[in-house]
């Protein structure tokens, strides 16, 4: 039986194909943001915001600098949209136990809730489409996503998903 992998068809790499992925990755993010987009809107929010809420809550008790290193935002444009959070209440920070100046972020139950809300048509988008492809779709899916992301970035956003990986597997086991 002939190897698969051995004889890849580089078709893949040919210009029409490249930009039909990149126009495929616009269209997907254009719909996995409207729903969101929508609630944000009642808000006055707009991406920035929802960014910040869903990475303060993926990462409770982070501080500003490992969020700015995230958005890569300015410092400004953080402060702008940060402060709105907070003045909100949807958005607590409290000072470092060693450095006083440092701020650590979390979610307040209000805070939550708004990102539970804009998450959920987000993860239900998603579960759907890896369910349609398979597993070994998902997986080379993550391949793709992972080699498009900065060569630098690459392992902090992998060592971050251990680490989330690792903290779940421990909660399942306390339960």
């Amino acid at each position: 039986m002939t190897d698969i992998k051995s004889s890849a068809n580089p078709l893949f790499l040919r210009e029409e194909e490249l930009r039909q992925g990149m126009e495929l990755l616009f269209y997907a993010y254009r719909d996995f943001t409207s729903e969101p987009d929508e609630i944000l809107t009642r808000y006055r929010f707009g991406r920035a915001h929802h960014r910040v809420i869903y990475f303060v809550g993926r990462n409770p008790d982070m501080t500003v600098s490992d969020l700015l290193g995230i958005l890569r935002i300015t410092k400004q444009s953080l402060s702008r949209v940060l402060g709105q959070l907070v003045r909100q209440g949807f958005v607590t920070q409290t000072p470092g136990p060693r450095d006083r100046r440092q701020r650590l972020l979390r979610l307040t139950e209000k805070g939550e809730a708004l990102e539970r809300q804009l998450s959920e048509a987000q993860r239900i988008r998603i579960a759907s489409a890896y369910r349609d492809a398979g597993a070994d779709a998902v997986e080379g899916f993550r391949k793709v996503l992972l080699g498009i992301v900065n060569p630098h970035d690459r392992a902090k956003v992998v060592e971050r998903a251990a680490d989330r990986a690792a903290d779940s597997a421990a909660e399942r086991r306390r339960r």
